[in-house]
């Protein structure tokens, strides 16, 4: 069940310029563009908590994917398209900053920043082990698995 809230946009004055932010842009072997940032605010590996934010690139996608576990997603800035494809129907969402959402997980979508591209707030529960989003090709064959610990990892400085 997805609970949402008809949030108004604020001007708070709060900016992401500050925060430390680690980069994914996708190879050759997609053929949809991938360009997206990720902010980890909080993480817990003992209670399979994760808090972060993604930030995309105008009209730049992550990559097509399935929530594993429950979130919540608070959209902050710009657009956040979602497009959810069955057998039978398209749906293209688009979800402005102020747009609150719960999902108990499962869901299976393509995901992108509007125009303006968009920054929005993820709280997630991991499931068995960490894991929270399966990465898939268009067939919904598992590419990756990502988990927690992967995002701290890659959140780590490079020497």
């Amino acid at each position: 069940m997805n609970a949402v809230s008809p949030l108004h946009p604020v001007a708070s004055g709060y900016t992401t310029a500050p925060i430390l932010w680690t980069r994914a842009i996708g190879s050759a072997k997609f053929d949809y563009p991938i360009d997206y940032w990720v902010a980890i605010l909080g993480a817990n590996l003992e209670t399979g908590r994760i808090d972060f934010l993604s930030k995309w690139e105008p009209n730049a996608y992550c990559h097509y994917h399935r929530h594993l576990g429950p979130m919540s997603v608070l959209v902050l800035e710009g657009e956040q398209h979602i497009i959810e494809t069955t057998d039978f129907e398209t749906i293209h969402k688009v979800r402005k900053p102020g747009f609150f959402t719960y999902s108990a997980g499962g869901d299976v979508h393509m995901e992108h920043g509007g125009p303006s591209g968009a920054v929005v707030l993820f709280s997630c529960q991991a499931l068995d082990g960490g894991k929270l989003f399966e990465v898939l090709d268009k067939q919904g064959k598992v590419l990756a698995t990502a988990t927690i610990q992967g995002f701290l990892d890659a959140q780590k400085p490079r020497d």
